[in-house]
């Protein structure tokens, strides 16, 4: 066997062991896939990561949630208006998903 040819199936092992082992693994959390921090799910940290939100503007998101547009938060004065310009192409606010509603309750079968 040449030294090329034992190279290229030593590249062909390892790679299959990596998938193998990633396998094994844990996802990591799914981020959105239009790599867009999501307004109502997005972690303190997410929030943070955008240029001009601190600690204090990242809690008062978090608290003013849920938000049916981004344009809400300058609507609600949780920012002014240049930093959202800044940051609008980074978030989105994505619906929270709706709860189904409640079924009447069936009643009671009467008995004779």
């Amino acid at each position: 066997m040449s030294f090329k040819a034992f190279l290229a199936t030593m590249v062909i092992l390892l790679n299959a062991v990596a998938v193998h082992a990633q396998g094994a693994r844990p996802a990591p959390p799914a981020a959105p896939a239009s790599g867009l921090i999501d307004l109502n799910s997005a972690s303190r940290d997410d929030l943070m990561s955008l240029d001009g939100i601190g600690e204090v503007r990242a809690d008062a998101i978090i608290r003013a949630r849920p938000f049916k547009a981004k344009t809400e938060l300058v609507e609600r004065r949780l920012i002014p208006e240049a930093l959202y310009e800044k940051i609008a192409d980074k978030v989105m606010a994505r619906p929270p998903p709706v709860a189904p509603a409640p079924r009447p309750a069936q009643p009671a079968p009467k008995r004779t």
